[in-house]
């Protein structure tokens, strides 16, 4: 008889799923670090410290986090954060990376356990936040199953994951938590579980490597074999490329600038036009009685779940942003302390950073601080901070502007062990430098100084600003209406075009003298102040305590007594303020961050029957999928209250010269009393 031998682990993972599961039950499965998983996929996220999980987080308006990569997205933005934001520094949401190739693991990297300073895992030593060192892979998931049905899954067990990752198709996942306490909660509840037929595992799972020392490491092998390295070098030494540093800039952070406007605005309705056909199947799936309804829809509007009406145009294709966050790093031409964007991101291997001179989207006021700032900082004895060292001062510059011609500067320094005494020197040397010497021309009139130090916790709260020159906010106009702006308030970051958007929302909502509006995520409380004069109330909720006081402020800037605004999480405040609402007219306005309404917000939302209409704001359509199927879906023990359905869509684009825009979606609830006798749920306009 034929023996073939395995190994003993082999023989472990082929053992009879019921015995994994007793001998779990049994603690006989006992895990060790030398049964750790090794995460070998590329590395595609910050490695320290990543942002925390949350849902309600101020869209494209957040402060530098402390993260490594740049920006998804609009990448006019670029911070030391990797997570996609509606235009800036922290996401809110658990992002999946998924279809990652395998590279070679981790635990064979030079250096790894050398304990060296230039260790491809140094980051964990250092008494810094990283989820990278509380990471778990469970095992034997089960097929399809996606992103968003793990973080469920997951939560339904009172766990609260800080990431995850998908690989491809695999039936493993890599999860990381905020600290070892939720770890191990995961891995005693989750191991021997039992979810749609499969029997989970869970193991310990090494942290990933630092990109840039992989890459460095990789880099120096091939010069050990012979072999051609890359020529664009993870540290920003000389880049020797076929094409100018002002056209491999313009690519990367607007991809679309070689595209005719038109052609722009074609693509992007086409983006949106493939989201309504994907949640016409979504609700088809999760709602059978509104198949008929959905069949009709589907015929008339090209397989989509509701017409889609010609995209919106920017008024402005160029010089459009009204808010920028500039890097400062070693610039790709070898030149130190260079402020603008990065060709790449730190999970890509490159940290090299190009003047934003030549890009066409950043208005030249904004251009003009940039080079001042420059100046100023290539002057001083202090370095750029080191996103793999962690060493050096000089992070972020964030520029706003407005149509007021007003400027505002907010400075991100690292002070590490710098003495209180020379901090204060430094801030002085900057109001001098700005209100007297030669950076006075720039233009600032508000000028902010802002410490920002290695996290060691997983918070992601708005770091104090520290005003050095000027006035402490700036104003802005829109709608015929006037907005104080502060450092971390979220507003718009393509005014006119948020002009058109607004006024396709107050449009919609249809609105009359009697109805009650509740603007979600309102920021500075721009939607409903701009509708507040033809309606009954407005109430507003907003996470930033900095942007409900400047809409109280432009409130009552702008003689508006029937508006309130409440600070908090949605999904904390808002069933509270809906249930306390007693107007047979309601209308919720929501324009939440990138991944979308928490979905506590979303069932308190179908809860509500007196709440009849919805409008809903997507800076990513197919990020907040998941909240427009929930609104959508049948009734059940979990989702209680009529179902709604969308009957109207339009894209606005906020951002051109990218692929990003702006979507608006209406939603009415759908009535069942309204035709007793017909198999076909009717809307409450109907």
């Amino acid at each position: 008889m034929n023996v073939k031998w395995q190994p003993a682990c082999v023989l472990w993972q082929k053992l009879p799923l019921q015995l994994l599961y007793y001998c779990r039950k049994a603690e006989i499965y006992q895990i060790t670090m030398a049964d750790a998983a090794v995460d070998t996929t590329t590395p595609t996220d910050s490695l320290i410290p990543e942002p925390e999980l949350m849902v309600e987080q101020n869209q494209e308006d957040q402060p530098v986090s402390e993260g490594k990569g740049g920006e998804e997205g609009d990448s006019s933005s670029q911070t030391d954060s990797s997570v996609p934001m509606k235009d800036s520094g922290t996401e809110p949401e658990l992002m999946s990376v998924q279809n990652q190739k395998d590279q070679p693991p981790a635990a064979e990297e030079k250096g790894e356990n050398d304990g060296s300073s230039s260790g491809v895992y140094r980051y964990i030593k250092e008494d810094l936040f990283t989820s990278e060192i509380f990471k778990v892979e469970i095992q034997n998931l089960p097929k399809y199953i996606g992103f968003n049905d793990l973080k469920k899954f997951l939560n339904k067990q009172g766990l609260n994951p800080h990431k995850i990752k998908l690989i491809g198709r695999q039936t493993f996942a890599f999860v990381t938590f905020k600290n070892k306490e939720e770890r191990d909660k995961a891995m005693k509840l989750v191991h021997g579980m039992q979810w749609k037929g499969k029997v989970l595992s869970v193991r310990l799972a090494k942290p990933k490597a630092d990109p840039i020392v992989r890459k460095r490491r990789q880099d120096e092998g091939a010069v050990d074999s012979g072999q051609p390295v890359c020529k664009r070098p993870a540290d920003g030494q000389d880049v020797e490329d076929d094409e100018p540093l002002s056209i491999q800039i313009a690519n990367a952070v607007t991809p679309l600038w070689k595209v005719p406007y038109e052609e722009q605005l074609r693509r992007k309705e086409q983006e949106v036009e493939a989201v309504l056909q994907t949640l016409a199947r979504e609700i088809g799936n999760n709602n059978k009685a509104m198949l008929p309804w959905l069949f009709v829809q589907k015929e008339k509007n090209k397989n989509m779940c509701c017409p889609l009406e010609a995209i919106r145009p920017s008024p402005l294709q160029t010089e459009y942003r009204n808010k920028c966050e500039f890097v400062i790093g070693t610039g790709a031409d070898g030149e130190d302390k260079t402020v603008g964007f990065r060709l790449g991101k730190y999970k890509g291997g490159s940290c090299a950073v190009v003047s934003p001179s030549d890009t066409i989207h950043i208005p030249e006021e904004a251009k003009r601080v940039v080079q001042a700032f420059q100046q100023y900082i290539r002057t001083t004895p202090y370095a750029v901070y080191s996103p793999e060292t962690y060493a050096g001062h000089w992070r972020q510059l964030t520029v706003r502007t407005s149509r007021t011609d007003q400027i505002m500067a907010m400075v991100f320094f690292n002070p590490q062990k710098l003495p209180e005494e020379e901090i204060k020197s430094l801030k002085d040397s900057l109001r001098q430098y700005f209100t007297d010497g030669e950076g006075k021309d720039s233009g600032i009139t508000s000028l902010h100084f802002v410490r920002i130090g290695q996290r060691t916790s997983a918070g992601t709260e708005d770091l104090p600003c520290e005003l050095v020159a000027g006035d402490e906010w700036i104003h802005e106009e829109l709608l015929g209406l006037k907005f104080r702006i502060s450092p971390h308030s979220f507003f718009q970051t393509n005014t006119l075009a948020a002009e058109v958007l607004y006024s396709a929302v107050g449009e919609w909502a249809q609105l009359d003298h009697g109805s009650t509006v509740l603007d979600v995520c309102c920021g500075t409380g721009t939607i409903g102040i701009s509708l507040a004069k033809r309606v009954k109330k407005v109430i507003g909720i907003e996470l930033c305590q900095e942007a409900v006081e400047d809409a109280k402020v432009n409130a009552e800037a702008n003689g508006l007594t029937n508006i309130e605004f409440h600070c908090g999480k949605a999904e904390d405040i808002f069933p509270t303020v809906l249930n306390a609402v007693v107007s047979p007219n309601v209308t919720a306005i929501v324009d939440p961050p990138r991944a979308g309404l928490h979905s506590k917000v979303i069932l308190a939302i179908r809860r509500a029957e007196h709440l009849k209409r919805l409008v809903y704001v997507a800076c990513n359509a197919k990020a907040a999928m998941n909240n427009f199927v929930d609104l959508c879906r049948a009734p059940s023990n979990r989702v209680r209250g009529n179902p709604f359905r969308p009957v109207r869509a339009m894209a606005v684009d906020l951002f051109p010269q990218t692929m990003h825009c702006e979507t608006i979606l209406l939603f009415e609830r759908v009535d069942y009393s309204a035709n007793a006798n017909s198999t076909e749920p009717q809307t409450t306009e109907n």
